[in-house]
């Protein structure tokens, strides 16, 4: 009889007990969210702990690491984001932690010209925080002695595309955040290409992963204006953006330095000194037949491009070479192919088939004096001017996860 009145209950007020319903669901769906996040927090800090149990000697010391953070990275979320899954992992395995908050844009590469000698460089933020800190750690005097330091990125932006290259992809951010500060616990490090653009004017900006510029580019720029559509946002800026003009081809002239033979990696640790009868026999050597190397003069290609999109990428699996990839995609799209194409095409590494692509070691783009646009630099916008794009190959090292690395290793196999 109960559970009759029940039944009848809900049929009455039908709308009230839909309502009800879906906030319970809602609620439930959240609250166990939380928890599985929790759960997540709860297991890395017990593998952190393990590293901070670890006995080291009356001699050593521990470890100092200096954290870029940005607070205003994922919409001023980073700070709490921090705070919450990467910090009590740094501090439970027992690293001295060095924390400096950046307050305005571009203020991280001014930080790194000011940056004493640590253990450990761990960038927290997105893409731009990433991509300020190389570039000012690169344009320092001292840089060959810097760039030996190992570079940690714990993805706390809205844009971590280099997260991809060094942790296993996942949707969940709070395993995703917490994978990469195990990763600079467990120390495994892959060495990256580092690509070099240098304007007519400017000081150097140094990316490690692409450089963009074309319809493609310009596209993506306007995708937030259509937030409104939900998963139809990307079909929706490409489309808008082919009607404003067609076709969209971008002009210019490019130079291509060819590649060169890849060295073997060399040692992390250097090889014990020769004995002192060996240097005097050295030196003698030298002295009385020095080693003359006349550098080879460089053989520029040159070629006029057409095109829709042109983009220059740094190659995670070309262990052969040192080597760039520039991808020139054809004038000859039509509106539908750039819609659909255009919305694949977010990620520089995603390419049409028809696309071309040409290895280099260095290239020279000559654009336009006006109307060039923008360049996309690692995700951040610059304007585009004539600039020339060299490899900086095995640059810096940054932590990874093991697993990542052997997949990496097993595809450039």
């Amino acid at each position: 009889n109960t559970v009759f009145l029940v039944f009848r209950t809900l049929r009455n007020h039908w709308k009230k007990s839909t309502l009800a319903a879906c906030v319970l669901s809602y609620g439930g769906h959240w609250l166990y969210g939380k928890h599985c996040d929790n759960v997540l927090r709860r297991e890395a800090c017990q593998e952190a702990r393990e590293f901070g149990r670890q006995l080291i000697g009356p001699t050593e010391r521990l470890k100092k690491a200096t954290i870029i953070l940005n607070p205003a990275a994922c919409s001023g979320k980073a700070n709490s984001l921090f705070e919450k899954n990467s910090a009590p992992i740094l501090h439970l395995a027992g690293v001295e932690v060095k924390v400096v908050k950046t307050d305005y844009e571009g203020q991280a590469k001014k930080l790194m010209e000011l940056m004493d000698q640590t253990d450990m460089l761990i960038v927290a933020g997105g893409d731009g925080t990433l991509q300020e800190v190389i570039t000012g750690l690169l344009r320092r005097a001292d840089q060959e002695v810097f760039s030996q330091t190992p570079i940690g990125f714990i993805p706390l932006g809205s844009q971590n595309s280099l997260s991809r290259s060094l942790h296993s992809v996942t949707d969940n951010k709070v395993k995703h955040i917490t994978t990469a500060t195990l990763s600079i616990l467990k120390g495994e490090t892959m060495s990256l290409d580092v690509l070099q653009i240098k304007g007519e004017r400017e000081l150097p900006v140094f990316a490690l992963l692409s450089l963009r510029w074309g319809a493609f580019r310009d596209a993506a720029a306007t995708i937030s204006k259509y937030w409104y559509l939900g998963p139809l946002k990307t079909q929706a800026a490409h489309w808008f953006s082919s009607l404003k003009a067609w076709p969209q081809v971008h002009q210019a002239s490019l130079s291509i330095l060819p590649p060169m033979p890849r060295p073997p990696d060399e040692p992390l640790h250097k090889p014990p000194r020769p004995g002192l009868l060996s240097r005097i026999v050295l030196r003698l050597k030298n002295y009385w037949d020095p080693p003359v190397e006349a550098p080879e003069p460089e053989r520029w290609q040159e070629k006029e491009v057409s095109a829709v999109e042109l983009s220059v990428t740094t190659s995670l699996l070309n262990r052969a070479k040192d080597s760039l990839l520039v991808c020139i995609e054809p004038e000859n799209f039509t509106m539908g192919q750039f819609i659909t194409v255009g919305s694949k095409a977010e990620d520089p590494s995603v390419r049409s088939p028809s696309s071309e692509q040409l290895e280099a070691g260095a290239c020279r783009l000559h654009l336009p004096q006006e109307g060039a646009g923008f360049y996309n630099i690692d995700n951040e916008e610059y304007e585009a001017t004539s600039a020339e794009v060299r490899l900086l190959p095995r640059k810096l090292r940054f932590f990874c996860s093991a697993e990542r690395r052997a997949e990496l290793l097993a595809q450039a196999a």
